[in-house]
């Protein structure tokens, strides 16, 4: 059997983790790879003659952007899979239109996204971070001692997800092993589907009022867009935690540094707009904030993930057999 040709487009610094030299293996063996050095543009003599040759695309961080130009010097193309998260962003309607098949990595990126959240709803819950700043500070343990005589930890606290999202239900599926009461907001879900959940469904309002820890795993999309405003963060309990690990432009970032500043809530924030704050953002220094430069998804060993579900989509593909993680043209509006 002629095995299909198949080209690769990221940052080369990118693949050491999400191809390991066992996975471009067995790439190798579904498909025959054109050049193992990815593309990084697609203008250059070497990029499109192996546009020209390949009939499937391995993309991945730092791909370029793939729009009708760059199919048309793709004729053979049958094929996108995405060894990363979402693929909004990377393609245009133009390869739906063209009946290439897309699929991306977005279910693996998902898992330590969720990990990452579970871990900042225990360390808030508990008040880790407090802790951890009132123990540098004293060298001792006269006032942590007395802080853990309050009403703080994770014993049936109450968790509010905002959208039911893969990882925000992966998110539910890791809480319901604890011992928290779970809300949720998600103008999509029904409550018999809520019920599946096992969780609460809620407005917005609610949710924000009722929560001691609000996580975001909303799309962003222009309804979505400062979703999180001055109004809903008033609604947040004292000593609340917000956390984002979604996207910056959900939360009214100028509303949020407010209310953090007047130190009645928390966050934990893992995602902002811009994607780096400026360098005199309160967000580096406010004691009751936990900012880390977006690594709740896939960092390091985790990438390994996305290449083993891009090269197994590959498999199926040359197999004949169905994808499971196929992208149709009327996903395009609802992705984050």
């Amino acid at each position: 059997m002629t095995l299909p040709t198949v080209a690769i487009a990221m940052q080369p610094e990118r693949t050491r983790y999400v191809f390991t030299p066992e996975l471009l293996s067995r790439l190798g063996d579904v498909a025959r790879i054109l050049d193992r050095q990815p593309m990084t543009e697609f203008g250059d003599e070497r990029s499109q003659r192996l546009l020209g040759d390949a009939e499937i695309l391995v993309t991945g961080w730092g791909a370029p952007f793939i729009d009708a130009a760059v199919l048309a010097r793709a004729a053979r193309l049958r094929l996108i899979v995405h060894a990363a998260g979402t693929i909004k962003g990377l393609v245009d309607e133009s390869a739906f239109d063209a009946g290439i098949k897309v699929s991306h990595a977005a279910e693996a990126n998902a898992v330590p996204v969720a990990e990452f959240t579970l871990a900042a709803v225990i360390f808030s819950g508990k008040q880790v971070f407090r802790f951890r700043d009132i123990y540098a500070t004293d060298r001792g343990r006269e006032r942590t001692q007395v802080l853990q005589g309050e009403a703080i930890g994770n014993y049936r606290r109450t968790v509010g997800i905002v959208g039911a999202s893969r990882i925000g239900r992966r998110v539910i599926e890791l809480l319901r092993l604890l011992d928290y009461r779970l809300l949720l907001h998600d103008p999509l879900v029904g409550e018999s589907e809520a019920c599946a959940l096992k969780v609460e469904k809620v407005d917005l309002q609610t949710l924000m009022a009722r929560s001691d820890i609000v996580s975001l795993h909303a799309p962003l999309l222009p309804e979505t867009r400062h979703m999180i405003d001055a109004r809903q963060l008033a609604l947040m309990k004292d000593g609340a935690t917000l956390i984002n690990t979604a996207r910056g432009a959900l939360v009214d970032e100028a509303a949020l540094i407010e209310r953090l500043q007047s130190g009645a809530i928390n966050a934990v924030i893992d995602v902002t707009h811009p994607e780096i704050p400026e360098r005199s953002s309160p967000l580096y220094r406010m004691p009751n904030v936990f900012l880390t430069p977006h690594i709740a998804g896939a960092i390091g060993l985790e990438r390994t993930r996305l290449g083993e579900m891009a090269v197994d989509e590959v498999g199926r593909f040359v197999q004949g057999r169905p994808l499971l993680f196929e992208v149709c043209k009327q996903d395009l509006g609802r992705m984050a």
